[in-house]
């Protein structure tokens, strides 16, 4: 469904994104991960007709997003990280207005609002001028407004930035289910990485305008390794006692162990038995995609307020 090769941005000389080559398939989520200045927003705003490419290509649904930017934005929905919702119409008086700007008589706008206002949950307020809206209710009616024209791509620039967490379930749930009932490809940008892991089937990340990963979430983890064991005891001596038995290391009251599969994990209870030690906490932990961004990017990865 999007096909990018050697895609380029440059600014006064500086590659932004350099020369980045990815592909997104029909019906899949696609969530696309980076630092802040890394090129996340750069790569969307390009593959959405918004600025202009400086070298490479890249098609949308077959279209080539420099030569028919017209049909281009006719497969696509976008929802960037600020809404455009004008808080003196209702919700529904808004996708009325969407209709129309797409050709839809007045009659189809509002049979296609109040089909979308049930889709994303907001039919008993779609009365409601939308400056009465909570900051979740505003985010799942800006997607409302990205889909009046039933796009075939769905671009996603961080929609749950700045939302409480019970928002953000809210928001999780329509993206999957616009992916599940009606095929929808989506292609998300993120600062949490745990919405990566729930929603997307692949992940890229992007440092320094270059992509340096691609692959599912377990892909990704496998990059940094097996699981890991996670013991906390009773007692500073037996602590350091059970560290050199293991050869692990002590982080913040934690002993990290690597591990190799259940051989480990029935060793670690042998010794506990045997030293008659008692284990505050004992967990086995896989690889997170937070330790792969540390692994790869050099940083953690940065949530903005």
């Amino acid at each position: 469904m999007i096909e990018v090769d050697q895609l380029t941005k440059e600014y006064n000389g500086k590659k932004v994104v350099d020369q980045i080559s990815f592909h997104v398939d029909q019906g899949e989520i696609f969530a696309f991960l980076g630092p802040n200045g890394a090129g996340k927003s750069t790569t969307v705003q390009m593959l959405t007709t918004l600025i202009a490419v400086s070298s490479g290509s890249a098609t949308i649904n077959e279209y080539d997003i420099q030569q028919n930017q017209k049909d281009v934005r006719l497969q696509i929905g976008v929802a960037l990280q600020e809404t455009g919702i004008d808080n003196d119409l209702t919700g529904e008086e808004l996708l009325v207005l969407q209709g129309k700007l797409f050709g839809f008589s007045h009659d189809k706008a509002v049979e296609r609002a109040v089909e979308l206002l049930e889709l994303v949950g907001l039919s008993a307020d779609g009365k409601r001028r939308a400056g009465t809206y909570s900051g979740g209710m505003k985010r799942r009616l800006d997607l409302a407004l990205t889909l009046v024209h039933q796009p075939t791509v769905l671009f996603l620039d961080e929609p749950t930035t700045g939302l409480d967490p019970a928002s953000r379930q809210q928001i999780w749930t329509e993206v999957r289910r616009l992916n599940e009932e009606y095929g929808t490809t989506i292609f998300l940008t993120t600062q949490y990485l745990e919405e990566a892991d729930q929603l997307a089937d692949r992940i890229a990340i992007i440092n320094d305008g270059k992509l340096i990963a691609e692959g599912t979430a377990a892909e990704l983890k496998a990059l940094n390794g097996t699981e890991r064991i996670e013991v906390v005891l009773e007692g500073e001596q037996s602590s350091e006692a059970f560290r050199q038995a293991f050869d692990g290391r002590i982080e913040k009251g934690l002993i990290i162990l690597p591990s190799n599969g259940t051989e480990t994990l029935k060793q670690v209870v042998r010794y506990l038995d045997e030293q008659h030690l008692t284990a505050r906490s004992l967990v086995v932990k896989q690889p997170s995609l937070d330790d792969v961004f540390i692994q790869l990017t050099g940083q953690a990865y940065k949530k903005e307020s």
